[in-house]
């Protein structure tokens, strides 16, 4: 068990993603509540022996609660001044809302009471309702006990027994994922954007991470939670909203995500609150994001200097630059077909196809070989089976922090959200061309068309840092042999006989494959 004061250094698959940033975070004295982490190897125990190994930890667990009290100055479970507590999952890999959390852990009767008397009696009451709700729903059908620390060990063995929800199993199956580890959980204490007038909370991309533009996105909703923003259930601001009604709030957040940008060399996702004025940094991760944004993204960060030409290659896979090629509607096409619906474009790309708004019905049609576009109110974790059988997806309301804008970018998934109330009803049974470069739902299957790697700028600039370093160089015209195929198989065989250079219309996908097998063959 580990303090998370950014003091101990200790690595990420110690300390799970979330951990690591908020540890990270603390260390460079940026503005994070006090936090500490139950870690990855506690969690793998769980899973074999629940009971033994909460009890094992319990009097640890009792030893870092007395820390964040003496942190916050505030009293767990009792007033004047009440502390409640996040209880996160925390897994090594980002697995965006796959697994659960617990917030507002330490609610009771007299708490809602001292919240009552030192801030309000609404905020007291929307508080202890939004911990009920939760409560109920993640950790059994029945209302959560009044003893806190009651409260605090079931929520911890919810959350560590979420790594075998069917949802994060099925999302660990698709990427291929079969590690055996559970994950982290990070207790932490609670800040309050439902406070007071000047609180909120949101998601922030430090960059786009659907177009690649270097410019910060992301939501914020003013009065709301953080689980209000990423659920989609609610309508969001984009973030520059906040810039507009809490500037020097805004700038102090702009220049937190430069300087987390430069420590990680990456592109980040930070999740915030602000507590009556106050900035509050609750987590911090490399940004998921599209194909495009990540070829744009990786160049622009090696064109900063923050990244070298090994590490702009090794964020990128042949999948994103195939992801590239595919064909999209041209402009007079899609002018011409009749808009029914608009929204906000979560994950780039065109898709076709029926849609369903019915999981079940949406995997039927998909094992009847049918495209299928999945339409929801919103989407939820358990939804991802069907995200994962459609072709595009569209949601009634969300943001671009939303399970479905996350979720879809992380699956490679066609996607427009937050397109407005009746949008299920009036698309239900429809064929319709989802554009997610536009935003747009547009009647019928229209005809779309493809480029080629060398009419691409940022390809192009690629497959030349790429002929420096790849093992196997790729040319699109020269006296070399012949390589069209950019397979595994294929680039293996072309290594494997002593080739180095060859002539191809896939010449980035070749020398990418070869850059990635010679990483994996290294000792």
């Amino acid at each position: 068990m580990v303090l998370l004061d950014g003091t101990g250094n200790h690595p990420r698959e110690i300390l799970g993603n979330k951990g690591h940033g908020i540890d990270t975070m603390r260390r460079n004295s940026l503005p994070v509540p006090p936090a500490f982490c139950i870690t990855t190897e506690v969690g793998t125990r769980f899973l074999t022996d629940p009971e033994s190994t909460m009890d094992a930890i319990w009097a640890d667990v009792l030893s870092r609660m007395s820390w964040l009290e003496g942190q916050t100055s505030r009293t767990f479970g009792k007033g004047p001044s009440p502390l409640l507590v996040s209880v996160r999952s925390g897994a090594t890999q980002s697995m965006p809302g796959m697994m659960d959390t617990i917030l507002d852990v330490g609610m009771n009767d007299d708490v809602e009471a001292a919240l009552a008397v030192a801030t309000s009696p609404e905020f007291a009451r929307d508080t202890r309702d939004r911990f009920t709700r939760m409560f109920r729903r993640i950790v059994g059908d029945e209302d959560p006990p009044d003893d806190p620390y009651a409260q605090l060990r079931a929520s911890i063995a919810a959350v560590f027994g979420s790594w075998n929800s069917p949802r994060a199993i099925t999302y660990r199956e698709h990427y291929g994922r079969n590690e055996p580890g559970g994950t982290a959980v990070v207790v932490q204490a609670m800040v309050f954007g439902n406070q007071a007038a000047n609180s909120g909370a949101g998601v922030l991309s430090s960059r786009n991470p659907i177009t690649g533009a270097n410019q910060p996105f992301g939501d914020w909703l003013p009065g709301g939670q953080g689980d209000d923003v990423v659920s989609g259930l609610v309508d969001v601001e984009p973030i520059t909203a906040l810039r507009d009604e809490q500037p020097a709030v805004y700038d102090e957040l702009m220049d937190a995500a430069r300087r987390l940008e430069k420590l990680a060399g990456d592109v980040q996702e930070i999740e915030f609150t602000v507590e009556d004025g106050k900035l509050w940094l609750l987590q911090t991760r490399g940004a998921e994001r599209s194909a495009q944004a990540a070829v744009r993204l990786a160049l622009q960060l090696r064109h900063e200097g923050l990244i070298d030409d090994h590490e702009t290659l090794r964020r990128l896979t042949p999948a994103h630059v195939q992801a590239l090629l595919v064909p999209v509607l041209q402009p007079e096409i899609r002018v011409a077909a009749k808009l029914l619906a608009k929204g906000l474009p979560a994950c780039p790309g065109v898709a076709h196809g029926t849609a369903y708004t019915d999981v079940d019905q949406a995997l039927d049609a998909a094992d009847r070989g049918e495209p299928v576009i999945l339409v929801r109110d919103h989407t939820r974790p358990e939804d991802v089976l069907g995200m994962l059988a459609a072709q595009g997806i569209v949601t009634e309301v969300g943001g671009a922090a939303s399970h479905a804008a996350v979720v879809s970018r992380e699956l490679g998934r066609v996607a427009v959200v937050g397109c407005g109330q009746g949008v299920v009803t009036a698309l239900e049974g429809k064929q319709i061309t989802v554009d997610g470069y536009e935003g747009e739902v547009r009647e019928g299957s229209l005809p779309l068309s493809a480029w080629s790697e060398s009419d691409t700028a940022e390809l192009r600039e690629l497959a030349d840092i790429a002929r420096r370093i790849s093992p196997l160089r790729a040319h699109t015209a020269g006296d070399y042999p012949s390589l069209d195929d950019p397979s595994e198989s294929a680039v293996r065989s072309a290594m494997t006989a002593g080739t180095t250079d060859v002539v191809s219309d896939s010449p980035l996908r070749i020398m990418l494959t070869a850059l990635r097998m010679a990483r994996e063959d290294a000792p």
